[in-house]
């Protein structure tokens, strides 16, 4: 049995701006749902303006008088101040390298040739606020052309452009209607082995079409290099299904060009092929999207692909392109009892990336299948990037866990063996903390995952400030990352724990099948349990609980918080997905049909949705805990207008002692793609200050020592 206890009021008065209602509704299969803040979905008016201006400087006002923010922002910058960096990609003799240094907003993709490194492409110089960013790069395959690109205040739309390598000059030719595509392991764009020009995937021009068909009719186009994008030869399209997507891969031996095929965020994929010489059709190598299906390359006449297609956990597949669609396939890595996260084929062998608890094992095979050596990552971290250094025969990975910040390890492709590491020296030392694993368990006696990290001379007498994380759905794995900001609560003596939540993947399709659609629910109460959990080992109470989330994660703890609220002290709900009714209507919405169901088709989908949708389960008079909403105004991808009206929703009709609702939205900032250094620093600031204040942690202590400090 948890005890509850009362939770600290927030130190000073507020009085929140009014918020005009209207009388929208909507009617879903004879029920009419009132949708009274709808006028807050359009952003860019006066008034919606004005409303979201008032709602900032309440939360700086808010902030401001009960922690010193200004110091927090300070000692985050310095917690923030290090270098980063992405694997070499070596193209011709070129070798490709992002770096970031200190607080520079923007990383800077490197060239490097004959040992001599200078900066390429530059976006901190394109534009000196940090709000462009350099979102994807390619290098032809001699390395003379790199195609990269931009995206500009957070948008997942992009523009591509092509830059000499020797010269730094870029071609006449702009391509624009591109779309980042976060969550597949390869770039979007692919070059013709000649380097002659590149197949890409394009939407719509916006002024074309209506704004619920701007993410649709996705076509594959080829551009020749110094040709206009008007005179790009169109490749495929399936006009008669305008709901999938498209990602064109040319086979490393240039012989064949692959199509990975989607339909919204299902990961569920077809693949498709046809020789680079020919005009005729794709040949459907998976024609049904029934499974994940990552094309990993060549293995002589053989395509290999990481499937959970009758293997739910991964397994690597390899096929003959030649032979009938769903034939002439066989088993090369079969499944196992841990979870394939993912798999990289070099020619050698493959890289094969298992969740073992929640984090990563890597392990080599041989070109057979045949499992080798066991690769020694310096902790219980996770593996963000793999690669292969061709001419010294190496393995690359950069390596992260919460108290390493990203490293560059090197190993030998033949045993395994780790050549000299240097690791980026961390803000702590790493042996002044601990890391426990346990697990809450759910109703039905299913084992919900939990880590926690905290200061090891950290007394547990109950009541400590403690962070708990979820995100649980699309089948996303939660492993251990490296977040500089989160060293602030840790030091200060606060304890960070996340849960490994149904609706993830890091258990298989089934772990991700069982949290997704009519079965939603259970993520929630997965965490509502892991937080009943936390409480009843004795690490904190509910007056010094708070939760966070993004994203789907938002959904997670705002849906939680309206469920179980007396079980919070604070809520952190960052970029939230809130109105399931009426989610498909905006930007890359319906791509989330297949995670959550369609309110306006399916009745029995509209009850489930209406059920937990945050924005719908409001009382009037309920009391809260403090939630901080935060946002980006210009996020395309889920758009702020569903935290708008979480906020304006909550601060009408909650309880006048309820906890304060705070809304930051932030200008020029998006979902998270490309984000600037400095805006992160921004609202990490606004949210370890909300923190501070709400669970009982002093906002104005000495500051936080840099490494050698």
């Amino acid at each position: 049995m948890v005890r509850l206890k009362p939770r600290p009021s927030w130190p000073v008065p507020l009085a929140f701006p009014p918020t005009r209602l209207s009388t929208d509704a909507e009617d879903f299969h004879g029920v009419t749902v009132p949708d009274p803040f709808r006028w807050l979905e359009g952003g860019s008016a006066p008034e919606v303006q004005d409303w979201i201006e008032a709602q900032n400087r309440l939360t700086s006002h808010a902030l401001d008088q009960v922690v010193d923010r200004a110091g927090i922002h300070q000692q985050l910058r310095r917690l923030w101040s290090h270098t980063r960096t992405s694997l070499p990609v070596t193209a011709g003799h070129w070798t490709f390298q992002f770096f970031a240094e200190g607080l520079q907003d923007q990383p800077v993709l490197h060239a490097s040739i004959n040992g001599s490194r200078r900066a390429l492409v530059d976006p901190n110089v394109m534009a000196p606020d940090g709000t462009q960013a350099l979102t994807g790069w390619t290098p032809s395959p001699d390395g003379a052309h790199v195609a990269f690109a931009l995206s500009r205040n957070g948008s997942d739309r992009q523009e591509i452009r092509i830059r000499n390598t020797q010269t730094g000059a870029d071609l006449d030719e702009i391509l624009l209607f591109s779309k980042s595509e976060e969550d597949l392991p390869y770039g979007n764009l692919a070059w013709s082995s000649d380097g002659a020009g590149f197949y890409y995937p394009r939407l719509p021009d916006p002024e074309t079409v209506s704004p619920a068909e701007e993410y649709r009719n996705c076509r594959v186009f080829w551009h020749r290099l110094g040709t206009p994008q008007s005179a790009d030869r169109l490749i495929h399209q399936r006009p008669d299904d305008p709901n999938l997507n498209f990602v064109p891969i040319v086979t490393e031996d240039g012989r064949f060009l692959v199509l990975h095929v989607w339909n919204g965020l299902s990961h569920r994929h077809q693949v498709s092929c046809r020789p680079i010489a020919s005009e005729g059709a794709f040949r459907p190598l998976f024609p049904a999207a029934d499974a994940r299906r990552l094309f990993l390359g060549c293995r002589g006449d053989q395509f290999l692909f990481h499937t959970n297609a009758d293997a739910p956990r991964g397994r690597i597949i390899a096929l003959d392109p030649s032979q009938p669609a769903g034939s002439g396939w066989h088993e090369v890595i079969p499944q196992g009892p841990d979870t394939i996260d993912s798999a990289v084929w070099f020619g050698m062998g493959f890289i094969v990336t298992h969740i073992i608890g929640d984090h990563h094992e890597v392990t080599l095979y041989d070109a057979s299948g045949n499992p080798g050596p066991l690769i020694a990552l310096p902790g219980q971290g996770r593996v963000v990037e793999t690669g292969y250094d061709k001419e010294a025969e190496q393995i690359l990975m950069i390596y992260e866990d919460m108290l390493q910040p990203p490293a560059i390890l090197r190993f030998d492709a033949k045993t395994g063996a780790s050549m000299v590491q240097t690791l980026p020296a961390a803000p702590v030392d790493s042996r002044d903390f601990l890391i426990r694993h346990d697990h809450a368990t759910a109703e039905d006696g299913t084992h919900i995952p939990i880590t926690l990290i905290y200061r090891r001379d950290l007394p547990l007498i109950g009541r400590t400030p403690l962070l708990l994380y979820g995100y649980g759905g699309f089948n996303v794995n939660i492993t251990p990352g490296y977040d500089a900001s989160r060293l602030l609560w840790l030091q200060r003596g606060g304890i960070y724990a996340f849960v490994n939540l149904r609706g993830g993947g890091e258990f298989g399709e089934d772990w991700h099948h069982a949290g997704a659609g009519a079965g939603k629910q259970i993520v929630f109460d997965d965490f509502i349990e892991a937080a009943r959990w936390v409480i009843a080992a004795g690490y904190t109470d509910n007056a010094h609980l708070a939760i966070s989330g993004e994203s789907n994660g938002g959904l997670l703890v705002s849906a939680c918080m309206l469920q179980k609220p007396e079980l919070f002290s604070a809520v952190v709900c960052s970029i939230p997905v809130t109105d399931l009714l009426r989610y498909p209507d905006f930007t890359i919405g319906s791509y989330w049909i297949p995670e959550y169901g369609d309110a306006r088709a399916d009745p029995e989908a509209f009850s489930t949705l209406r059920a937990y949708s945050p924005l719908h389960n409001v009382r009037p008079g309920m009391c809260c805990p403090a939630l901080l909403l935060t946002t980006g105004q210009q996020d395309d991808r889920v758009v702020p207008a569903h935290a708008y009206k979480l906020a304006a929703m909550i601060q009408t009709h909650t309880a006048r002692h309820s906890g304060p609702c705070l809304l930051r939205a932030q200008p020029n900032v998006g979902h998270g793609l490309g984000k600037p250094v400095s805006k992160m620093i921004e609202l990490d600031s606004d949210i370890y200050s909300f923190l501070f204040a709400t669970c009982g942690i002093e906002g104005r202590q000495q500051d936080v020592e840099p490494p050698g400090g």
